[in-house]
């Protein structure tokens, strides 16, 4: 009877310590909520939490904070191109879903923010903060490697979706000398074209790169189209469906801008060289805003060269 009362108590016993275990695996393992910050407008600025990698969700007034209409991939990647190589590097690249290590979110009256290495020997600040107007992003990069970086990129990448999503860019702009444009204005066909025909595709237009010779090519399964005339700013807006909202992204200089549609993305990819030892700030600006196309094209002009760019 007592070897049974024995074996008993050791079961009961080791139930709870897996329970125990269990638990506290759990809770090491449970990603803290950070809370969202709401500009006068109502405009609110959150981390998506159904990503553990960097994801940020600007939601507009009124709406539900669970609307996804405009999801922000903070960064997508991180790559960086050694002196004296012709081929880049990826050190890191966003993967959706409950993935890897969640970072530290810290939380100011304005922005939310945090910080990581990267391996490659990079140190990585990246603030959001919001604005009046919409959110500038900021990264602030620190080389701890010996190694110089001819090119440092940390792509800011805006998903547009619901009354935003612009399949055949029918309502995404930029602005060239002569005024405004679509996107896609050189490719009418696209409007007819199977979604098949049509996708996969990026559409791009040089801003201080030359317009490359092909106009298009298909590469690696993806339709590549250049439009002929440059842009005389680094800016590209996409109008909501019915047009009452305008969501535009711009930055100091960068080489092109330009849209995967079927996500309705829009960059326009600031970088920077990085020495060992130095540090590299790059700001790209997302307006939302009601307003006019030439309005919002005025408010970031009269931006632009507020952003850091070095």
């Amino acid at each position: 009877m007592r070897k049974k009362r024995s074996i008993l108590i050791i079961v009961i016993f080791l139930l709870l310590a897996v329970s125990g275990f269990l638990l506290a695996s759990r809770q090491k393992k449970a990603e803290p909520t950070i809370e969202g910050i709401r500009n006068k407008a109502g405009m609110q600025l959150m981390v998506a939490d159904e990503n553990t990698q960097p994801t940020l969700r600007i939601v507009l007034p009124n709406h539900p904070t669970s609307d996804r209409a405009i999801e922000v991939i903070f960064p997508e990647h991180l790559t960086v191109r050694p002196h004296g190589n012709t081929d880049a590097t990826q050190l890191y690249m966003f993967q959706p879903g409950k993935f890897g290590e969640p970072p530290i979110w810290r939380r100011t009256k304005r922005s939310l923010e945090y910080e990581k290495n990267i391996p490659g020997k990079i140190n990585m600040l990246a603030r959001a903060t919001l604005e009046e107007d919409g959110v500038l992003f900021h990264f602030k990069l620190r080389n701890l490697s010996d190694i110089t970086y001819d090119l440092v990129l940390a792509i800011v990448d805006p998903r547009l979706t619901s009354e935003f999503h612009d399949l055949r860019l029918e309502r995404t702009y930029v602005h060239h000398a002569d005024g405004f444009d679509l996107l896609a204005s050189e490719t009418p066909e696209r409007l007819t074209m199977s979604q098949d025909q049509w996708l996969p595709v990026r559409y791009l237009v040089s801003f201080t790169w030359p317009v490359p010779s092909k106009l298009f090519e298909r590469r690696d399964g993806i339709m590549y189209y250049n439009k002929s005339k440059k842009v005389d700013a680094p800016f590209i807006a996409t109008f909501s469906k019915d047009k009452s909202w305008v969501v535009a992204s711009f930055t100091h200089n960068t080489g092109n801008v330009w849209s995967n549609p079927e996500l309705t993305c829009q960059h326009v990819d600031p970088q920077a060289s990085l020495s060992p030892g130095e540090e590299a700030v790059l700001e790209t600006k997302i307006l939302v805003v009601r307003s006019s196309l030439d309005e919002v094209f005025k408010m970031a002009m009269r931006q632009r060269d507020s952003l850091v760019h070095k």
